[in-house]
């Protein structure tokens, strides 16, 4: 995940922070040269949506004007207090005050915390240097200064010492560490955004999955009332800008796990039903849709994978994406809660995983075109893959696959495992360089040769992870465990 360095700042505009939870519709007037001036600032840097930041904003008019939707939020900074008031009367007649606000900037540091602006716009810098504005820009973020009659464009680079998240635990070889020299123990807020509650403590969390590439992040969250957890649910698949909070785009999610599931008790394949790149995010839309490609940017519908209905999990090795799929009843389709007040948790303890076969789906990102399908039993959480080669936990044994073709690679020896999966309980399967570990809950640990299946030694696992999977993770060739729970 992305931590931004630590520093002292003026203020953060409270304004600013208002602006990302509002959503009014853009003004149907303006003035015809600011909005032309500003669409070409637009064109020309390549950033259509999060924080902007017009600086020396004179009259206000080409501030609005950068406002071109609603996945963006302007603040204009002058240098004489005179104007504010008109200033901000014109964007309150447009109707798009709040979106676009103005304050004076007296001198001195910009008044924001570091990486958080996406386009800053200048017809002068006046005493404020270029190293102040590449401080307050977000990575890959852009500054237009205005020189010798037109606009210098400047790009703020992003620092190979951060990392992405791509999947539930990090990427697709489950190994849930992040490869990042930048994140640290925070020492302020980034940003706020809403809803400041989850809906109910002793129900389903109210969000299913988060994932976060190319400075974004992208989430699943129910966001029905707050007023009663009874009310109906409202979930949608939300993305934001992740250095600033701005709101990109959402898109709604007909039908998912009754959010009446018990306290935090999963259910856990939910979290592996989202992945993301930099260019695409890959989700299923409903409990049982099939899985979508979106426009990572804007939301776009890109594609829809056929034959996927019912994806389980998703996991993404470059150009191919490989599935879980179910082609029968979910095991969860029966659930309705014992009790409509309390946490219900003895409840969750009664469903357990079917151990029905799947469909192992193997399909080009880019086209949408399936390449194989292999019928069999996989244990929840347990698809991995690193390069061309697949791994998973059949029940039973570790089984490899090539990821191109779908044979079999290798089968390990019987592995053990506890007798029952519910669903507040994942199992553990991560690959790390030339070796594949697995610990299914029985106390157990073995690693494996990642190319030949060869057992190369086991030990004891304690129990680990309320209420969620297994806690198991490598960093720097050590394998971490943590005795966190009591079962």
């Amino acid at each position: 995940m992305l931590r931004p360095p630590f520093r002292v700042v003026h203020f953060v505009c409270a304004v600013v922070l208002l602006a990302f939870l509002s959503s009014v519709a853009i003004p149907k007037t303006a003035n015809a040269d600011a909005q032309e001036d500003a669409k070409q600032l637009i064109d020309q840097s390549g950033v259509s949506a999060g924080f902007f930041v017009h600086f020396g904003a004179g009259d206000g008019e080409l501030t609005a004007a950068l406002r071109q939707n609603e996945s963006t939020q302007v603040q204009g900074l002058v240098d004489d207090a005179r104007n504010l008031a008109a200033m901000r009367d014109r964007v309150r007649s447009q109707g798009i005050y709040g979106d676009v606000a103005f304050d004076v900037f007296a001198g001195g540091d910009l008044p924001y915390v570091d990486n958080m602006v996406n386009l800053f716009v200048a017809e002068s810098l006046g005493s404020v240097s270029m190293d102040e504005v590449t401080r307050v820009l977000v990575p890959n973020g852009v500054a237009m200064i205005k020189k010798d009659g037109g606009w210098t464009k400047f790009v703020k680079p992003r620092p190979s010492n951060i990392d992405e998240w791509s999947h539930y635990l990090h990427d697709s070889t489950g190994n849930s560490v992040a490869h990042d020299d930048v994140v640290a123990p925070p020492r302020h807020l980034q940003w706020v955004g809403s809803p400041r509650w989850s809906r109910h403590h002793d129900r389903m969390a109210s969000m299913s999955a988060l994932v976060s590439t190319g400075g974004r992040m992208f989430y699943i969250m129910d966001e029905g009332s707050r007023i009663s957890i009874q009310l109906p649910p409202k979930w949608k698949l939300i993305a934001r800008d992740a250095f600033n909070g701005s709101v990109l785009w959402k898109k709604d999610i007909e039908k998912w796990q009754p959010h009446l599931w018990p306290l935090k008790s999963g259910p856990t394949q939910l979290s592996r039903r989202l992945v993301s790149n930099d260019k695409e995010v890959y989700v299923t839309l409903g409990f049982n849709a099939p899985l979508t490609a979106l426009d990572a940017a804007t939301g776009e519908v890109l594609r829809t994978y056929e034959g996927s209905d019912a994806t389980e999990e998703i996991i993404s090795t470059g150009e191919m994406l490989y599935l879980v799929v179910r082609k029968g009843k979910a095991e969860l389709a029966d659930y309705a809660p014992m009790f409509g007040t309390v946490g219900d948790q003895a409840r969750s303890r009664s469903f357990f995983w079917d151990e029905e076969p799947r469909v192992l789906m193997a399909f080009e990102a880019s086209t949408g075109k399936q390449l194989w399908a292999k019928k069999g039993k996989v244990s929840p959480l347990t698809l991995a893959a690193k390069g061309s080669q697949l791994y998973f936990h059949d029940g039973e044994k570790i089984v490899s696959l090539d990821g191109r073709s779908g044979d079999v690679v290798w089968e390990s020896e019987s592995v053990t495992r506890r007798d029952a999966f519910t669903f507040n309980f994942g199992p553990r399967l991560v690959i790390y360089n030339d070796v594949v570990l697995y610990s299914g809950g029985d106390g157990k640990m073995i690693s494996s040769d990642a190319k030949s299946g060869e057992k190369l030694w086991e030990a004891s696992f304690p129990n680990s992870g309320y209420q969620s999977p297994q806690d198991l993770m490598v960093v720097d060739g050590l394998v971490w465990l943590a005795p966190l729970t009591s079962g």
